[in-house]
């Protein structure tokens, strides 16, 4: 996951006038003054000196036109420079934050909409069941198939489509049925759905849902089938419980009438559900829970208990990139004992369910459930393992490849900067010498793992150099009037100046080497961690 996708927000500009996020307006016209000091044209001679001071002195003057503009600083405090070249109208209409955040939020939903009408949205599934024992005796080893398949579009704002249909063939028999779903949003609160089908479960129906509370939705439903003209009525009630967790009650009058109370918990690391169904001639109860070990993989048990079925089932799965997922599974019941492997891809379903024995043998149900663990956990070893790594190194590379442009000239941009601080910079450090306070004696900012693997072996390579850069000068000509260098929290230090981003999309470090008072300091900050020193603390 790219850090740019999940850090705090950029604000290169309070990093480029070195004042936090907080400042005051005074403390931001103060800053601009120094600054522009520093890199006004007219205090160099050397026409080359000139025109890098005119590419930082306008960069200074851009920071100060954002910040020392309430409205503007408002938008780039909220979404930063995508904010400012977002075509929001500045003024007293847009005065708040929360009108900020709603201008920019319909902006982008316009876009969104805009885009989500061009496209569909399809989805399906393919189901094989797969029987060893029917293969054994030579029958062959397809017990059955079936196929699915959506399609949704949004025909308007408010109004949405779906078209599917489902094919399925079990040993000597088969079917199939075609639907449609018309969606309307009625209003902000309220919709409404038109449902009709044929093949084997022809009929047509309606269902209307509102949302009663903030925390509290219904739903009503009544379909009739075409086959028999029987009539079914149900009534759904949804309850948000907590901000995890949310409870419902389903109501169902027809043929086979039935009460169910279901409940459904879902957070950063676990998900769990469970229901409970009485009918007129039938009961059943469910549940699962899946735990998420990493952003990549998960475990999961359910269990399923009823009038018509029992089986316990438990395994795991497994995120390959950010589109697809696989899972294995085991499943014991009164059915046999099945292995179960499926694929997910965006919105399309692979499941293979695969018979082993009909009969409940201990002994063929505990190797059923060793054997394929101990594959997991070899083919983790030995093959996804080494395949994700390829790939984020393969990833890393094309990374390096299409930002290497970038990075050269954010380069170029902060040795041109550095060159402006070196004489302010070294005349501190000669100074500060001969006065035991405090010496930046290295600085370096860049990529983490690089940083962290030089630091392990005490020596740079070019791969490493690469992805850092050197910025003592500037942080020598940062220490303040009172002996002290203070980088505010919650500010990229990228955006310093004669600081740049080495490694876009990349985790980054400052490590910092210093001596006060005639001892030595080392200390090593996050990119967007406060520093100050020198301290005590950070005494080697």
């Amino acid at each position: 996951m790219d850090e740019e996708e999940t850090g705090p927000p950029k604000r290169e500009l309070y990093a480029l006038l070195q004042v936090s996020p907080e400042a005051t307006d005074e403390d931001i016209r103060k800053a601009y003054r120094h600054w522009a000091q520093v890199y006004h044209p007219d205090k160099y001679q050397d026409f080359h000196m000139q025109q890098i001071a005119t590419e930082n002195f306008q960069r200074i003057c851009q920071a100060y036109e954002i910040l020392s503009d309430e409205y503007k600083r408002q938008i780039y405090d909220i979404y930063g420079m995508e904010g400012i070249n977002s075509g929001l109208e500045l003024g007293p209409k847009l005065n708040k934050v929360e009108e900020l955040k709603a201008e920019l939020e319909r902006l982008r939903k316009r876009k969104e909409e805009e885009k989500m009408l061009a496209h569909f949205r399809p989805s399906g599934t393919i189901l094989a069941h797969l029987s060893l024992p029917q293969f054994l005796h030579g029958d062959g080893i397809m017990r059955g198939m079936a196929m699915s398949s959506d399609v949704q579009s949004q025909l308007s704002k408010r109004t949405a489509i779906g078209i599917g249909g489902n094919l399925e063939v079990n040993e000597n028999s088969g079917g199939g049925a075609a639907s449609t779903v018309l969606r309307h949003q009625l209003s902000p609160v309220s919709s409404i759905e038109f449902i009709a089908s044929a093949g084997l479960r022809a009929l047509i129906g309606v269902q209307t849902t509102r949302n009663l509370s903030l925390h509290s939705t219904a739903t009503i439903a009544i379909a009739k089938s075409l086959r028999d003209g029987s009539i079914n009525l149900s009534n759904t009630w949804t309850r948000q419980l907590s901000e995890t967790a949310n409870g419902n009650i389903q109501l169902l009058l027809g043929p086979e009438s039935s009460i169910a109370v279901g409940w459904q918990k879902k957070d950063e690391k676990m998900s769990a559900s469970g229901e409970l169904q009485i009918g007129t001639s039938s009961f059943s109860a469910s549940a699962h829970y899946t735990h998420r070990f990493s952003s990549k993989s998960h475990g999961r048990i359910a269990g399923r208990f009823g009038s018509t079925n029992m089986e316990v089932e438990v395994g795991g799965g497994r995120k390959l990139s950010n589109f697809s997922t696989v899972r294995m599974l085991y499943t014991i019941g009164i059915q046999g004992i099945f292995w179960k492997f499926e694929l997910h891809r965006g919105g399309q379903k692979l499941i293979i369910p695969i018979l082993l024995s009909r009969h409940l043998n201990p002994m063929f149900a505990t190797g059923a459930l060793v054997i394929p663990t101990s594959l997991y956990f070899l083919l983790k070893k030995f093959v996804v393992k080494p395949y994700n790594l390829r790939r984020e190194k393969q990833k890393t590379l094309e990374n390096k490849e299409k930002t290497s442009a970038q990075v050269r000239e954010a380069r170029a941009t902060a040795e041109k900067a550095q060159q402006l601080l070196q004489i302010v910079a070294n005349r501190k450090r000669s100074r500060h010498l001969e006065t035991n306070e405090l010496v930046i004696t290295k600085a370096v900012y860049g990529s983490s793992k690089a940083l962290k693997k030089a630091h392990e072996s005490r020596e740079g390579n070019k791969e490493s150099a690469s992805e850092v850069i050197d910025v003592t000068i500037p942080l020598n000509f940062l220490i303040n009037d009172s002996g002290q260098l203070k980088l505010h929290e919650g500010v990229r230090k990228s955006g310093i100046m004669g600081f740049c981003d080495p490694c876009p999309g990349e985790p980054k470090l400052l490590r910092v080497e210093f001596t006060y008072g005639g001892k030595r300091f080392e200390v090593e900050v996050d990119d967007y961690a406060a520093l100050l020193i020198p301290q005590e603390s950070h005494r080697v």
